[in-house]
């Protein structure tokens, strides 16, 4: 990377308290969002699409390559971001600047309220920060009221086809499948990768295949193809495709997401509403 232009010109204070924020990740980006302060945004990253008014920001790079020399061009007072590949070195590089950088995980819908509430502390909006979550935590208790009686259904998340890349526990994708009245059939933590054999092993009920959605650029699964044809969930014609992008991103939104799981895994009890 070439050398960093910090003599910048820097546009005038925006949004409460005059914060500057650039934000790398859409679940972040969404947060600001929520939150009530969308005109504190000066850049965002080229996945960031949600809401459609942050596509007209700049754009400062993806997960892994962001471009440290734009971000500091736009005069960030915070960055903020999803821990990831590249979120410590992005990170400590903006710190070593002078600009709050903010990178929390975001593996489990705890670790998501906290950061909404980390994000409402930065821009002094605690409140809302509060009151989100608040709001968030009972549609949870909503939908899980709604499903209980239903019969729980073994399911399998994709992430990924190419390798197979399924969610496993400890996530936040995971928990949203527990809580949507299913069991997850991957017993092993985060994102293991698979073969058809051990899928076919698990044998699940329903495949939940998130892989086509379009921040994973996958297409769906071959649902005539060898290796797949022969799954009972495929055979049941109990694939799921999931396109939301909320039941894939960990941020506000992810409680919409676990709407869209319920109606698919449990048809039947929204029928009956």
């Amino acid at each position: 990377m070439g050398a960093l232009v910090v003599a910048c010109t820097r546009a005038a204070p925006r949004g409460r308290g005059g914060v500057r924020v650039v934000s790398l990740s859409p679940s972040t980006t969404e947060t600001v969002a929520a939150l009530g302060a969308l005109s504190s945004l000066v850049g965002r990253s080229r996945f960031c699409d949600f809401p459609a008014e942050v596509r007209a920001l700049p754009d400062v790079g993806g997960y892994v390559d962001p471009n440290l020399e734009a971000i500091v061009a736009l005069g960030p007072s915070l960055v903020l971001g999803a821990r990831g590949p590249a979120g410590r070195a992005i990170a400590d590089a903006l710190t070593a600047r002078g600009i709050d950088a903010y990178f929390p995980p975001a593996d489990s819908l705890a670790d998501i309220d906290a950061m909404i509430a980390g994000v409402g502390a930065r821009l002094k909006r605690d409140a809302e920060a509060r009151a989100l979550i608040e709001r968030m935590r009972a549609q949870r208790l909503r939908v899980v009221a709604r499903v209980s009686a239903a019969p729980s259904v073994r399911a399998l998340m994709l992430f990924g086809l190419q390798p197979i890349v399924a969610a496993g526990r400890s996530t936040f994708a995971g928990e949203l499948l527990e809580l949507a009245g299913a069991t997850n059939v991957v017993i092993a933590e985060g994102y293991p990768a698979l073969d058809l054999e051990a899928v076919a092993a698990l044998d699940p009920d329903v495949i939940v295949d998130a892989a086509a959605a379009d921040s994973h650029g996958a297409e769906p699964i071959a649902r005539d193809a060898p290796g797949w044809r022969e799954l009972r969930a495929v055979k049941l014609g109990r694939v799921i495709d999931v396109s939301d992008e909320a039941v894939l991103r960990p941020g506000p939104r992810v409680v919409d997401g676990l709407e869209t799981l319920a109606r698919a895994l449990h048809p039947a009890v929204d029928a009956a509403r």
